[in-house]
């Protein structure tokens, strides 16, 4: 088995056939299909169902994907390394987000310390990235919370108190903030079980022993913020993610009882990965009166550190 015949393999994996896999590698197909079909041969192995003019997986190429998306890794480090001495002139940083906001505003600030590293988003649930950096798809995840994960490191980033968006007709908005129990029995839209602002609302109201209407339940930001716009009842959301428009207010809860967290992580076995590094680094500078640091997450327990109040 050679590096040759894994990129080969990797190739055809992730681009669905041959051809789009030739054409990613700069190779010709019957090249691309000779490496295939040789590290087959070695080892008495089927690593793809021929299917039309795409491919699909075996059982034991889906288990060997993993393990060379891992090895394809090391081999752009260890390129890296020895071609640039140490220096990121080049690679791929692949970042999985459970939102937009905050992996934009990492990415921005990376791109201007290196402008030469292609970086790529994947978006998804909390469930989904932990799964993409378990199996190399993505480099870091970027998630609304913390989560019981053995063996990945994680890195606080930011705190947002969850805020209220109501149509400018409604009695709050002509108010700053309002109390918690104030939103008994008050029509409440809501985000999909599982949202992360959801579940700091609701610890947040148990509490207190409120108990709002339920509205509607909605499962995106923007249906959501429609529905707020519409007066169809109170959304909520993190302060950060709030997006101004003529017929909607943004009115605090006393006291911020309520808040959502934004946490940065990676297969612990990666974290001294130098292109990793680099991003975690000019991560942690971006709030400087929220100073963040790695801390473990393994099967013995975990440290955690949240950023400065």
């Amino acid at each position: 088995m050679s590096a040759v015949q894994l990129r080969a393999f990797l190739a055809v994996a992730q681009n669905g056939s041959f051809s789009a896999a030739a054409r990613f590698l700069k190779v010709s197909q019957p090249t691309l299909t000779t490496q295939v079909q040789a590290l087959e041969r070695r080892h008495g192995v089927q690593l793809f169902y021929r299917r039309g003019h795409g491919v699909a997986l075996t059982d034991v190429g889906e288990r060997l994907l993993p393990l060379a998306r891992q090895l394809g890794a090391l081999e752009v480090e260890a390129y890296n390394l020895l071609h640039d001495n140490g220096e990121l002139n080049a690679g791929h940083l692949k970042l999985g987000a459970v939102g937009p906001f905050h992996v934009i505003e990492m990415v921005d600030a990376y791109r201007k310390r290196y402008p030469r590293i292609d970086v790529s988003i994947r978006m998804g649930n909390s469930t989904s990235v932990f799964r993409d950096l378990e199996d190399y798809t993505v480099d870091l995840g970027v998630l609304a919370r913390f989560h019981e994960a053995p063996g990945f490191s994680a890195m606080p980033y930011a705190r947002h108190a969850v805020v209220l968006c109501v149509n400018t007709e409604h009695p709050f908005a002509r108010r700053q903030a309002v109390a918690l129990e104030e939103l008994h029995r008050q029509p409440l839209l809501q985000r999909e079980s599982g949202s992360s602002t959801r579940r700091a609302m609701e610890q947040a109201m148990k509490a207190a022993n409120v108990v709002p209407t339920l509205a509607m339940e909605i499962g995106s930001r923007e249906a959501l913020r429609e529905a707020a716009i519409r007066g169809m009842g109170i959304c909520t959301v993190s302060e950060a993610e709030f997006i101004p428009h003529e017929q909607l207010r943004m009115v605090r809860i006393a006291g911020d009882p309520a808040w959502t967290e934004t946490y940065l992580y990676c297969l612990e076995e990666r974290r001294q990965s130098p292109l990793l590094d680099s991003f975690i680094d000019i991560v942690s500078t971006l709030s400087p009166s929220r100073p963040c640091r790695p801390v473990a997450n393994g099967t013995e327990g975990h440290k955690h550190a949240a950023c400065g109040d």
